[in-house]
């Protein structure tokens, strides 16, 4: 019975196969143009900050070099979940709109920044979204600068160094054709399957013989084949 059902099941999409198509076809028009008219290019820079030494170094004796101490390492650890949400406070936002002299709101600018550090290491990462690619590079770079210096201020260290500086975007970063189209065109094809089952359960008519003995519980003796056009075969044989 079970291979039966799925037979049954299989039939079913297939007579409807024109229509699945036609409506994962449509789907997949609707996410390309959604892309292309509803959805606002932005593009994002990333820079990569490391919290690298301190103010409080060991001098090798002889050779007038300083190295990194355990107790640097542990601090910067420590401090790394603090620099990041310190990234976006509103001193340091302020401090790099009025610098770069560009009309944003300081709101809208928080909401576009990141701060990302990578798990087990010293490493931070800055990245900004704009509508205009210089504009994310710019700000990417000026956040580095300004938030350095708000560090100093405040801790009297000197712990951050740039390792990456944020470069200009060549293509937006929230849009993908090819993604946005499989995803509207699974989209349809869920659409597509809810669509075919639905109206396969709603659909009382008897198409087959099995369809007799299902619904009435009675076997099938005989059955009458149909003949399309019989009246205009016999009309024209006479």
């Amino acid at each position: 019975m079970e291979e039966l059902d799925l037979k049954e099941l299989f039939s079913i999409f297939w007579n409807k196969k024109i229509q699945i198509i036609l409506i994962i076809a449509i789907f997949a028009v609707i996410g390309f143009i959604y892309t292309i008219q509803f959805t606002t290019p932005m593009y994002s820079s990333s820079t990569t900050l490391v919290l690298a030494s301190s103010g409080n170094k060991e001098t090798n004796v002889g050779t007038n070099t300083t190295s990194i101490t355990a107790t640097d390492i542990t601090v910067n650890s420590k401090l790394v979940s603090t620099y990041s949400e310190l990234v976006k406070s509103k001193n340091i936002l302020r401090q790099v709109i009025a610098n770069l002299g560009i009309k944003i709101d300081e709101g809208i600018l928080r909401s576009n920044v990141g701060v990302t550090s990578v798990k087990n290491t010293e490493l931070i990462e800055i990245t900004v979204k704009n509508e205009k690619p210089e504009y994310s590079a710019q700000i990417a770079n000026e956040i580095a600068k300004v938030f350095t210096e708000k560090v100093k201020e405040i801790y009297n260290i000197n712990n951050i160094q740039v390792v990456d500086e944020a470069e200009k975007a060549t293509a937006p970063s929230n849009i993908n054709h090819g993604k946005d189209i499989i995803i509207f065109a699974f989209i349809g094809l869920v659409v597509a399957i809810a669509y075919v089952l639905i109206a396969n359960m709603l659909d009382t008519t008897i198409k087959t013989p099995e369809d007799v003995e299902k619904g009435f519980q009675i076997p099938v003796i005989a059955s009458i084949p149909l003949i399309e056009n019989f009246e205009n075969e016999r009309g024209g044989r006479r």
